[in-house]
């Protein structure tokens, strides 16, 4: 299968300016795209994963992804689906943006493989130097302001009374012409990648290369992501979900993807991972015979966690969903992971005294903890091997909770039943 049979397989090829003209460019030997990334945060999200995994997947069939990071066209912000001005960005925050996102960039793409190597780079370097006439007379005067002004992304705001479009964010499509233009002319690329919002961008692109270059490009649009539902694809309750674990960790970036809704978990199993197309047609079988056991879903959780936070991230934020969804064992689970278990559950504090020496019932911890109303109950409870520390079965109504129970020196994790947790937490 070739990369454009693939794309179509997966759902991901939305238009394309000249599509079997870009079949035969891509049979005749290998091809450099672009796809940019503008800098509005100090880390990608999950809605950003499409196009860049695209760029992946042109590299793995032969040709030469560059990734732009967006240093100058992030500065002024780009009106595609959005019904209001951006706040502009200080050059600081730009500068921080931009050296916090390429790593991300770099994640998703080989920068070793030979002989197309993939590349990075950030457009502030060919605009900086350009100076506002010369960017007027060498590239404005190839437009015109009809031309500009039937572009959707434009007339949608022009037709908002309120709101309008400044001159700042009417001119981004220039620059993003001008990327493309920069790009065939300097490093041979011939098409651009993005998603269906940037239509109209992409195809100024083509008609400043035409003018400027007298050569032909070509552009490709990708389907902006939906849920099945209508809601907002890459948002939780939490806000958005970020490629950086410091702003969503591996276990809830895990969790996002578990908790796909049932209706588009082989749609996403098609966008997100490299999976083959019998990998997953074998897992939409598995998931159409018996969606309660979610196999589709775990398997989408764990390619994505893999690919964007590495296995062993992954791994542990699996071991984090077992502790708290199948009673999976604690011992070996790194601290930070058990925090986030510990950011799922009821938490109750416990005077660290209490555990010291002989320690304390642990009947009197479950009650303490809430899950029991007596410790009459806990003691039934246990008898019916229904309450568990640290995920393990209790028995012993007289067991005694010393700090050698501790995991991490402070925690405790008690359970009863199958879902009922409480971490309860030492102090002093």
């Amino acid at each position: 299968m070739n990369i454009l049979d693939d794309l179509e397989w997966r759902g991901l090829l939305a238009d394309c300016t000249d599509l079997e003209g870009l079949r035969g460019r891509l049979d005749a030997g290998r091809v450099t795209l672009y796809c940019g990334f503008d800098p509005t945060a100090d880390s990608l999200h999950v809605g950003h994963l499409v196009p860049l995994m695209v760029l992946r997947r042109f590299q793995n069939a032969g040709h030469c992804p560059i990734a732009v990071a967006g240093g100058a066209t992030g500065s002024v912000g780009d009106p595609s689906g959005k019904s209001a001005e951006r706040n502009l960005l200080t050059a600081e925050q730009i500068a921080a943006n931009v050296a916090a996102v390429c790593p991300q960039l770099a994640r998703l793409l080989d920068f070793q493989i030979q002989p197309n190597t993939a590349l990075l780079l950030d457009n502030a370097s060919w605009t900086r130097e350009v100076t506002f006439i010369e960017f007027l007379r060498d590239i404005g005067k190839h437009f015109t302001v009809n031309q500009m002004v039937a572009k959707e992304s434009v007339r949608a705001r022009m037709e908002d009374r309120e709101t309008g479009i400044s001159f700042t964010e009417f001119s981004y499509m220039l620059l993003q012409a001008h990327d493309f233009y920069v790009l065939c002319r300097d490093y041979r690329c011939e098409l651009q990648i993005g998603g269906s919002d940037q239509w109209g961008n992409i195809t100024m692109g083509l008609d400043l290369i035409r003018k400027k270059l007298g050569r032909g490009a070509f552009g490709l649009t990708l389907p902006l992501v939906t849920k099945s539902d209508g809601a907002k694809f890459g948002k939780t309750e939490s806000g958005a979900v970020w490629l950086d674990p410091r702003r969503t960790s591996p276990y809830r970036f895990y969790q996002f993807w578990v908790n796909s809704a049932d209706a588009d978990v082989v749609r996403y199993l098609k966008y997100f991972t490299f999976l083959g197309q019998d990998e997953i047609e074998e897992l939409a079988a598995a998931h159409a015979a018996d969606p309660g056991k979610r196999t589709a879903h775990r398997a989408l959780a764990k390619a994505v966690t893999e690919l964007i936070h590495g296995s062993h991230a992954a791994e542990e934020a699996i071991r984090a969903s077992e502790i708290l969804f199948t009673g999976g064992a604690v011992t070996g689970l790194d601290e930070a992971t058990f925090n986030e278990v510990v950011g799922e559950v009821p938490t109750r504090m416990v005077e660290g005294a209490a555990l010291s020496g002989a320690g304390r019932l642990l009947v009197e911890l479950f009650v303490e903890s809430g899950l029991c109303p007596s410790k009459g109950q806990a003691r039934k409870d246990l008898e019916g091997g229904g309450l568990y520390l640290n995920n393990e079965r209790q028995a012993d109504a007289g067991r005694l909770v010393t700090s050698a129970d501790l995991l991490f020196g402070r925690h405790l994790l008690l359970r009863k039943g199958r879902r009922n947790y409480v971490v309860c937490t030492i102090s002093g």
